[in-house]
């Protein structure tokens, strides 16, 4: 009778062993579909989410193309629809999480090269609606935070060089129309005549300071007496130039 009680004993508590097991089995389960359950929401709502807003960039692309290009124009429809296309792809980076800066450098540069193939001077007027929008859609990048033109990183000052530093960025862009020629660079190829026009340098005072900027790697000329194009170097550059300004405006005005 003894044996029997203790072997009862011991099945029970077997029993309830197998029974622990089995709860923390049904409660993993259901903690693991819930969990699913809420990343399956979270995906599907940024998912609407991004869809809403490529879709807003996508008729804001269509409503300023239509308002703003030059009219009347006989490649104004061919053009209009590779300026769509183009900015399009770049609005479908929102979907796709992190963007990369060599990526919104990449589809600059294309934007350059479409620019270089422009006929007519009036052409101008196109690109700048276009180079608009595109810096729009950054901006836009940014807020969201899936872009930076420079990740966030808690990395060793150590790395930084003064001299370089000062030598190849700093010193490069600490006057007034060197940076003026860099920023007039962002969209198109400019003639030393253009750049002439611009910053009011004449001859050799002008070409000292193209030299800075081609000396540096911010700017090259594309053959002997060419056209002055930006470098991935000086664009992003002015990237982070551009991303400084926005922090400082916000900071002032708030």
């Amino acid at each position: 009778m003894e044996g029997s009680s203790k072997r009862s004993g011991s099945d029970i508590s077997e029993i309830k062993k197998i029974l622990e097991h089995m709860q923390r089995d049904v409660k993993r389960l259901i903690e693991n579909c819930n969990q699913q359950q809420i990343e399956l929401l979270v995906e599907s709502s940024k998912k609407d989410f991004c869809n809403a807003f490529k879709e807003y960039m996508r008729q804001d692309i269509q409503d300023n193309l239509e308002k703003s290009m030059v009219y009347p124009c006989q490649m104004r429809e061919e053009c209009k629809s590779r300026f769509a296309d183009f900015l399009e792809k770049n609005a479908s980076l929102i979907g796709q999480g992190d963007v990369t800066q060599e990526v919104i450098v990449e589809n600059q540069s294309e934007l350059l090269e479409l620019a270089e193939e422009a006929p007519y001077k009036k052409c101008d007027r196109c690109f700048l609606e276009v180079n608009a929008l595109f810096r729009k859609q950054i901006r836009l990048m940014r807020s969201l935070r899936i872009y930076s033109s420079k990740k966030e990183k808690h990395e060793d000052l150590s790395c930084l060089s003064e001299e370089y530093m000062v030598k190849n960025v700093l010193d490069p862009l600490s006057n007034q129309q060197r940076l003026q020629i860099l920023k007039s660079m962002a969209t198109q190829t400019q003639t030393f005549s253009n750049l002439s026009e611009l910053t009011g340098l004449k001859g050799g005072n002008l070409l000292f300071h193209l030299q800075k900027l081609t000396e540096t790697d911010m700017i090259l000329q594309r053959h002997e007496r060419g056209d002055y194009m930006i470098t991935e170097k000086g664009y992003g550059i002015l990237m982070v130039l551009s991303e400084l300004n926005c922090i400082l405006s916000t900071k002032n005005n708030s």
